[in-house]
């Protein structure tokens, strides 16, 4: 493991999956992925509330991603196959819940449920977080009514602090409950996500963490 910071990750390869910063070449994939898995999406996820969206409108959401990556503000990566033919989902490292520490968003493809995907990518994620970007805590928030989401930090060892009433809205504009799972820098190590079998890259092909 290099004990030189050359992140951000802009590549992660898991035993499964390519994990990387999106381009907007990838447009295509992500509309397709989405518009496939709607029905599947929308009881969990608000953003879902303008698709379809027009592929221009995706271009240039991918630009953005790319220019908050590029900056170092949030970090949304694609998650492929390993040929990188199919968007297998979406997750991100988020900065918007104070300083030196990331919230972690993910959601799965309709047709890839019930593969553990979600679980790999977001170890992997948990362990950019922590070695590469080298926070203090990450969290992960999600609805109470999503039992697999709220299944995964179970999994990876977070720590389940609370359910916040009223704290966001959902694709109708309803306020729902939130759940807080947490993991602290001093817990890492003795979680499951510090043993993921993955490697991280810059954006040089240069091995960062394996």
């Amino acid at each position: 493991m290099s004990h030189t910071y050359l992140g951000p990750a802009y590549r992660i390869e898991s035993e499964r999956l390519v994990i990387r910063c999106y381009n907007p070449t990838d447009a295509l994939y992500l509309q397709k992925a989405v518009q496939e898995s709607l029905e599947h999406l929308q009881p969990w996820m608000p953003w879902v509330k303008d698709e379809p969206e027009e592929l221009k409108v995706k271009i240039e959401r991918l630009r953005l991603f790319r220019a908050d990556f590029d900056l170092s503000k949030n970090y949304n990566y694609g998650v492929f196959d390993p040929d990188e033919t199919e968007l297998v989902g979406g997750i991100g490292l988020h900065s918007d819940i104070g300083p030196n520490a990331f919230e972690i968003g993910y959601w799965i493809h309709v047709n890839q449920v019930n593969k553990g995907y979600a679980t790999e990518m977001t170890s992997a994620l948990t362990k950019v977080a922590f070695e590469v970007e080298k926070v203090n805590r990450v969290e992960i928030h999600c609805d109470p009514k999503n039992i697999k989401s709220a299944a995964i930090p179970k999994k990876l060892g977070y720590v389940f602090e609370a359910t916040l009433r009223n704290r966001c809205e959902n694709i109708e504009g309803e306020l729902i409950d939130s759940m807080i799972w947490s993991l602290l820098k001093e817990d890492y190590l003795k979680s499951p996500a510090a043993k993921a079998k993955m490697a991280a890259y810059d954006v040089f092909g240069n091995l960062i963490i394996s």
